[in-house]
C-alpha cells in the first residue's frame, strides 16, 4: 500500500471498498468492531506456540543424542557435534527468511503460516526418526529453511487488530514464544527416552525404544497438525489491490505522517538497510539473541556433562524442568508485569533494566520504523540476521565448551568458567549497544 507525502503536503488518497481483496475485509472488520479480536489472537496463539516448540526442545536431549549416534571419538568432543545440530535449525533459517518474508508481502502472510506448520509436521518427526548424525543435522536444516513463520506472523499480529491494540497483539506473539521456549524444553526432557524412563508404558523394542527421541517431536508435530487445521480460520491481510488505502480520521492521517514516509520506503526491500532506526534495533535485537541461544545451549550441555568434566550429571528430564521453570518466569513477566510497565517506561529503557524485554521491545520498534507493505519484508530482514547470530551461536559455543571441558586445571577461567564468563561478554556489549550512537530511535512515543 502506498503511503502518502510528507508533513505540509496535502494527503490526496482515493479510497474503494474492493469486496474480493482479504485485507479491504479485515480492515471494515476492524472498523466496524473496536474491540480485541479474541478469535484471531487465540489462533495466532496457537499457532505460534506450535512453531516455537521445535526450536529449543532438543536441547534436553541433544547431549544424549549425540553420543547415541556414535559420531564423537571421545566424551569431551559431544559439545562440538551437538554445536552444529543446533545450529542447523537457525543457519537454515537465515538461508530463507528474507525470501519468505517477501513472499508473504506479495501473496500473503497466511500461505506462509501453513508452509511452515507442514515442515514442522515433517522434518520434525523426521529428526526423531534420526538414524544417523546427518540425518539429524540435514532434517534440522530443512526444518529451519521452511519455517518462514517469524517475520509474517509479527506483521499478522499488528495487521488484524486495530492500531490501539497492535501491541497487544505483538506482545501475543512474544509471549506465546516464550510459552514454546518453556512447553519446548520440557516435553524433550520428559519425553526423550521414554523406554529407560517409563519402562512400564514403552517397551525396549517398540518405536520409542528403538527410537528414543521420535516421542518428543511426535508430541510436537501432532500439535502442528491441531494449529494446521485451525490456521484455516485465520483470514488473510494483505491487501490485493493498486489502489491507496484512505485514512478516515484525523488520528489516522497523523498516524500516517509522523510514521515512514514515502520517500523512506520508495526504495523497497533494498532500502531498508539504509534505515538505521530499523537496522540499529535489528543489530541489537541480534546481539541479545546470539547471548539467548548460546546460554540455552551452554546450558544443557554443562548440565547433563559428566560431573569429573565440571558438569552437573542432570538428566535429560532435569534440564527439562530448568528450562521450563526459568521459561515460566519470563512468561509471567511479560503478561504480568511488562504490560503496565510498558506505559511509563520507554521501551529502550526497559530493554537496559530487565533484558527479557527485548524481544517485545523489539518487535515493537521494528514494526513501527516501516509501512505495511514493507513490514514482512523488514521483519524477514531482521529474522534472517538473527538466524546468522542464532546458528552461529550453538556452533561457537560449542566448540569453546568442548575445549573448556579439556582445561579443568588452566589458571585463568577453568574449564566452563570460560563459558560463562564469554556468555556475559556478549550480555555487556548488547547493554551497550542499545546507546547513542550505536542505536538509533524515532521521538514517537509507544
Amino acid at each position: 500500500m502506498g503511503r502518502g507525502g510528507g508533513v505540509g503536503e496535502p494527503l490526496v488518497r482515493a479510497w474503494r471498498y474492493h469486496p474480493k481483496c482479504p485485507g479491504c475485509r479485515v480492515d471494515r472488520r476492524k472498523e466496524e468492531r473496536e474491540g480485541i479480536p479474541y478469535t484471531e489472537l487465540s489462533l495466532i496463539w496457537l499457532v505460534t506456540v506450535a512453531s516455537t516448540l521445535p526450536i529449543q526442545s532438543l536441547f534436553p536431549f541433544l547431549y544424549f543424542m549425540i553420543r547415541d549416534l556414535h559420531i564423537a571419538k571421545q566424551e569431551e568432543d559431544i559439545g562440538f557435534y551437538a554445536g552444529f545440530v543446533g545450529a542447523s535449525y537457525m543457519f537454515g533459517r537465515a538461508l530463507s527468511s528474507v525470501i519468505w518474508g517477501i513472499v508473504a508481502d506479495k501473496y500473503g502472510r497466511k500461505p506462509i503460516i501453513v508452509i511452515t506448520l507442514i515442515s514442522i509436521i515433517i522434518f520434525n518427526t523426521l529428526f526423531g526418526l534420526s538414524s544417523s548424525y546427518w540425518m539429524a543435522l540435514t532434517s534440522r536444516g530443512l526444518l529451519g529453511l521452511m519455517c518462514g513463520i517469524l517475520g509474517p506472523i509479527k506483521a499478522y499480529a499488528t495487521e488484524v487488530c486495530r492500531k490501539e491494540h497492535s501491541h497487544l497483539g505483538l506482545s501475543l506473539v512474544s509471549s506465546s514464544r516464550g510459552i514454546g521456549l518453556i512447553v519446548g524444553p520440557a516435553i524433550g526432557g520428559y519425553l526423550a527416552q521414554p523406554a529407560d524412563k517409563y519402562p512400564s508404558i514403552f517397551s525396549e523394542k517398540s518405536i520409542f525404544g528403538r527410537f528414543p527421541y521420535c516421542l518428543p517431536c511426535l508430541c510436537i508435530s501432532l500439535l502442528a497438525i491441531v494449529a494446521l487445521l485451525a490456521s484455516f480460520w485465520l483470514p488473510e491481510t494483505l491487501h490485493k489491490h493498486t489502489e491507496d488505502m484512505v485514512l478516515k480520521d484525523s488520528v489516522a492521517v497523523e498516524e500516517c505522517l509522523s510514521g515512514p514516509t514515502a520517500e523512506e520506503n520508495s526504495g523497497g526491500c533494498l532500502n531498508l538497510f539504509t534505515n538505521w532506526p530499523l537496522m540499529s534495533a535489528i543489530i541489537v535485537y541480534c546481539i541479545f539473541s546470539l547471548q539467548d541461544v548460546a546460554y540455552a545451549e551452554v546450558f544443557s550441555l554443562w548440565a547433563v556433562s559428566d560431573r569429573k568434566y565440571g558438569g552437573l550429571s542432570f538428566s535429560s528430564q532435569d534440564v527439562g524442568s530448568v528450562l521450563a521453570f526459568s521459561g515460566l518466569f519470563l512468561l509471567i513477566y511479560q503478561i504480568l508485569v511488562y504490560p503496565s510497565v510498558a506505559k511509563s517506561v520507554e521501551p529502550i529503557t526497559l530493554v537496559r533494566i530487565v533484558a527479557v524485554t527485548t524481544i517485545t521491545v523489539f518487535n515493537i520498534l521494528m514494526n513501527d520504523a516501516v509501512a505495511q507493505d514493507l513490514r514482512a519484508s523488514a521483519n524477514g530482514v531482521a529474522v534472517t540476521l538473527m538466524s546468522i547470530f542464532k546458528a552461529i551461536a550453538p556452533a561457537i559455543a560449542g566448540a569453546i565448551f568442548a575445549w573448556a571441558q579439556r582445561r579443568q586445571t588452566a589458571s585463568f577461567l577453568p574449564g566452563d568458567h570460560l563459558v560463562f564468563f564469554m556468555l556475559n561478554v556478549f550480555t555487556v556489549i548488547g547493554l551497550v549497544s542499545t546507546f547513542r550512537p550505536f542505536y538509533a530511535r524515532r521521538s514517537t512515543k509507544h
